[in-house]
């Protein structure tokens, strides 16, 4: 049995209906818009997987089918060939949406990363916020 993670979840309000978050967010050609840690300029389709440019080198990304959960989970596979897997979810809450993603830390990381990764995440969460909540 594998030692336990730490594990982060960062959450946002969106007041928006949870069925357009899911709309925007679980659409891969959006995220350049609001998820600046994972997608800098536009991505490609490659079969069934995405290619973004990350600040951290040229990822391929690849999303949960299409579903009625609200269920945006995606790994990202590195340029090193290391796969990490990133549970994302968009679920009611009153009128609006809570918009959860999970950080899970890697063995490897140092505080120092698991902060930066913890920030570029509420980062890129309050864009998603300030972009849905304007259209």
């Amino acid at each position: 049995m594998s030692p336990m993670h730490d594990v982060h979840h960062i959450s946002v309000y969106i007041a928006r209906r949870p069925t357009e978050v899911y709309a925007f967010a679980s659409d891969p050609r959006n995220l350049p818009r609001w998820a600046a840690g994972l997608a800098r300029s536009e991505v490609r389709k490659d079969g069934d997987e995405w290619v973004a440019d990350a600040p951290f080198g040229k990822v391929k990304v690849r999303f949960a089918p299409q579903n009625s959960f609200g269920v945006m989970d995606h790994d990202v596979k590195l340029e090193s060939g290391i796969t990490v897997h990133n549970p994302m979810r968009v679920m009611p809450n009153g009128e609006g949406s809570e918009f959860v993603f999970t950080l899970i830390r890697r063995p490897e990381m140092s505080d120092g990363q698991l902060a930066q990764d913890k920030a570029a995440v509420e980062s890129d969460l309050k864009t998603l916020k300030d972009l849905l909540e304007r259209r």
